[in-house]
């Protein structure tokens, strides 16, 4: 795994980096500037330590992850986003669950490894990622031995990727809109699509197209995962038309039909159903068109 391949040395470096984000924090584009190493919370209500709310093998995640012995999930607590239909919002707003030291998240790393998981999946880490460099020193040197996969709804900067560069092996952003209106209707900031797609391109230059072992599961690359919203609400075809164009035909990406009206949807006259099979079918219809090859 990459992660395996640094040195101390250099290891320390990205870890430096890392934390150097959380004193003025811009550890995400919000940029709230807060001093999170003094514990104080930014606007993704996130302190000095990573909180997280469950973790072990999970088998509702893509096949290429979850294999025989499932996806080693991690799930944190908190979010960098607002969003309105948010599914599980009691973590992601209401930050059910628990704090951890660097140290207790190595530990929970090794656990979720020795349960049999292909990889170690950490759901939502944007805000966290200088606490999970933190906890990488425990978890090497205990023997961490499987993928990284980095399950981000897509609002990062590219400062944050770059320092995680030869340490995560596969990227798992989820393109939620196709534009900037939208995202700041219902995600709460202004420039989702600007950031995410700039987002998207550095992780795709870090690993590239998607590699599985011989029992088809996930060693290295990228995954896209793109949520269809009645009415088209989520730019469906301008995310495809990015993916296609601008990233990689290749591209294996999850377009998913399982919306459901949550949190605060109901507010929303346009996110109180969900969405009809004939959407749907237009959206895996127009991937096909565009020439995307590895539906999920």
């Amino acid at each position: 795994m990459g992660y395996e391949k640094l040195s101390r040395t250099r290891l320390r470096e990205k870890i430096d980096h890392a934390l150097s984000l959380l004193e003025s924090c811009r550890v995400c584009p919000r940029s709230c500037g807060v001093n999170r190493l003094e514990n104080k919370p930014g606007v993704c209500r996130g302190g000095r330590n990573a909180r997280i709310s469950s973790y072990g093998p999970h088998f509702g995640e893509e096949s290429v992850l979850v294999g025989r012995n499932g996806s080693g999930t991690i799930f944190f607590a908190n979010c960098n986003l607002a969003c309105v239909f948010c599914q599980n919002y009691d973590i992601s707003h209401g930050g059910e669950g628990w704090e951890v030291t660097p140290e207790e998240l190595g530990k929970v790393m090794l656990n979720v490894q020795n349960d049999g998981c292909h990889n170690i999946n950490l759901v939502s880490p944007t805000h966290y990622v200088p606490q999970i460099m933190e906890a990488l020193i425990t978890a090497v040197e205990g023997g961490l031995k499987v993928p990284l996969v980095y399950n981000t709804g897509g609002y990062d900067p590219v400062e944050l990727l770059q320092v995680l560069d030869g340490v995560v092996d596969i990227y798992m952003p989820d393109i939620k809109f196709g534009e900037d209106s939208a995202g700041e209707k219902y995600l709460g900031v202004k420039d989702y699509f600007t950031v995410a797609s700039r987002a998207v391109k550095e992780m795709y230059r870090q690993v590239g197209d998607m590699e599985v072992d011989a029992r088809g599961i996930s060693r290295r690359g990228l995954l896209v995962r793109h949520l269809v919203l009645p009415g088209n609400l989520a730019g469906t075809d301008r995310v495809l038309r990015f993916v296609a164009e601008e990233i990689s035909k290749n591209t294996y990406i999850n377009i998913m039909d399982q919306y459901y009206p949550a949190h605060r949807a109901f507010r929303y006259e346009e996110l109180s159903r969900r969405i009809t099979p004939g959407e749907y079918r237009d959206a895996l219809s127009l991937a096909r068109s565009l020439g995307l090859k590895n539906l999920l």
